[in-house]
């Protein structure tokens, strides 16, 4: 029965590493539609690669999976799908799309690309009480903001050099999940802002003043947080 056990365990391990790794595909998926200019459908891809990367990890440490497949790195495999879907596929998109000032969109891009790329390669990602430390390369939500509110090509370029260059500075930005101080609310504002997303995808980007104003309430309420542990220290 323990081999059978210990076999079903590895079946488990091994299945959570393919959802992990699955997020090539939808981060494919989603590059195809960029290519093709159908901004929604990209989100709705990219959506779903964020909630595949939200639900490996509890199930990776359910299954004992370092201990289970100590042959396989998942944290590694799940910064290569992360590179992909956080930072170059929206790169890609905000080069496409035009959202960068005339000329500077290579310049844009770049900035976006080799700021993440140090932050994946740091070791000290995060503060003992699980903040990240420095802005943690999530450009996705943040192409997702410059999309739904329409931000013109100065903001743009002015909020890619700001985020670029906070990746490398001691700003902390919150987890929602992560981190224990504030986490029934930052859950609350979190699930509260994924049908808002998702009306604004389905609303081809251009929702309702009401989604906005509450998209833009969720994005007040996380950097009000990170601004205050970043200023006051530790919030626990």
């Amino acid at each position: 029965m323990g081999d059978v056990a210990s076999h079903e365990r590895r079946l488990a391990a091994a299945a959570v590493h393919a959802l992990t790794a699955s997020g090539v595909v939808w981060a494919f998926l989603s590059l195809i539609a960029a290519v093709q200019g159908d901004w929604p459908l990209m989100f709705a891809w990219l959506g779903f690669a964020l909630f595949v990367d939200g639900i490996d990890g509890p199930l990776a440490r359910k299954v004992g999976i370092t201990r289970v497949l100590p042959g396989w790195n998942g944290e590694i495999l799940d910064l290569v799908v992360d590179y992909l879907t956080y930072v170059f596929i929206p790169a890609y998109a905000a080069v496409a799309a035009g959202l960068f000032p005339d000329g500077f969109g290579l310049f844009g891009a770049a900035i976006i690309c080799l700021s993440s790329a140090g932050f994946f390669a740091k070791r000290a990602q995060k503060s003992p009480d699980n903040y990240f430390i420095g802005f943690p390369a999530v450009w996705n939500l943040v192409l997702f903001y410059w999309m739904v509110f329409d931000s013109g090509p100065e903001l743009v370029m002015a909020s890619t050099i700001a985020f670029g260059l906070l990746t490398f500075f001691p700003v902390m930005f919150i987890h929602p999940v992560r981190v224990a101080k504030f986490r029934h609310a930052s859950l609350l504002v979190t699930l509260a802002s994924i049908p808002l997303a998702l009306i604004a995808i389905l609303q081809d980007l251009d929702p309702a003043d009401w989604v906005k104003a509450g998209l833009a309430a969720a994005l007040v309420y996380l950097f009000g947080v990170s601004l205050w542990r970043t200023l006051f220290g530790s919030t626990d």
